[in-house]
């Protein structure tokens, strides 16, 4: 396992901002948070990509601004929405592309707009065929206030779909869904593919590797014992760090306990 930075911990900062800073202060590896459609382009694309060439950053995920309006595109009936999305993020899947991201993360269907589960899982089968005519994994989020924040929900696309379900594991989501991360690793096993990492204590669910009190060695052990071998991006939100040499300062303390108990 390798540990990262998603620019999200950056936000409002400008994406191309937030990667320069992360280039600059020694980051490899990254989630890019996409903010707004006119990064999808140059100038800001350009930009980015030669940090990504100067850093020698690898770039693993994406995250699209667009996760607010997945429910009333993707999860509607009014199938010309869902035509006009998947078009639309195969803008995306050709960004990611351009960086070698391999995963592209979803958030999903909220409960306020009633769906059919069986229906749901369709919809995440059309996107997921349309990533891989890309080469890219379409990873759905643990995000509390939508459906897929329901350990059951999940248990139930993964026994649904099998091998075509990939998640990503956003542990402070699982800790505000009332659900123990490690729970849901044994639920999900190596359907995961993608972890977003914070720490958990008494000061908070969204904290920096160390400043909480949750048993993380227990956590990465029972993720290497279902085989996970990919990332655990740090994703903070503002105010629970000092900027982007704390964040990198930080990313390099988890590399260090992950190198150290041989994770």
């Amino acid at each position: 396992m390798k540990a990262g930075l998603s620019t999200a911990c950056l936000y409002p900062l400008e994406v191309e901002n937030a990667f320069l800073q992360f280039g600059e202060n020694g980051v490899k590896t990254a989630e890019i948070f996409v903010n707004s459609h006119c990064e999808l382009s140059d100038p800001y694309c350009g930009e980015m990509l030669a940090v990504q060439r100067e850093y020698c950053i690898d770039v693993v995920s994406v995250h699209p601004y667009t996760c607010g309006i997945e429910p009333m595109m993707l999860f509607t009936a009014y199938e010309r929405r869902v035509t006009d999305m998947l078009d639309y993020y195969k803008r995306f899947f050709e960004y990611m592309n351009l960086f070698g991201a391999r995963f592209f993360v979803l958030h999903g269907n909220k409960p306020q707009n009633p769906f059919p589960d069986e229906k749901y899982f369709e919809r995440y089968l059309k996107l997921q065929e349309a990533a891989g005519q890309f080469g890219i994994c379409v990873v759905q989020e643990n995000v509390v206030r939508c459906t897929a924040g329901n350990i059951n929900f999940l248990i139930k696309m993964k026994n649904t779909l099998g091998d075509k379900a990939a998640f990503v594991l956003d542990i402070k989501q699982s800790h505000r869904s009332g659900s123990d991360p490690i729970e849901m690793i044994r639920a999900l096993g190596d359907n995961i593919k993608h972890v977003h990492f914070s720490d958990f204590g008494d000061a908070g669910d969204c904290l920096k590797f160390g400043f909480g009190e949750y048993d993380n060695l227990a956590l990465f052990k029972e993720l290497k014992r279902v085989s996970y071998g990919g990332n655990l991006i740090i994703e903070l939100y503002k105010g629970s760090h000092d900027g982007a040499a704390d964040l990198a300062e930080n990313c390099r303390v988890l590399n260090d306990f992950l190198i150290k108990n041989n994770l």
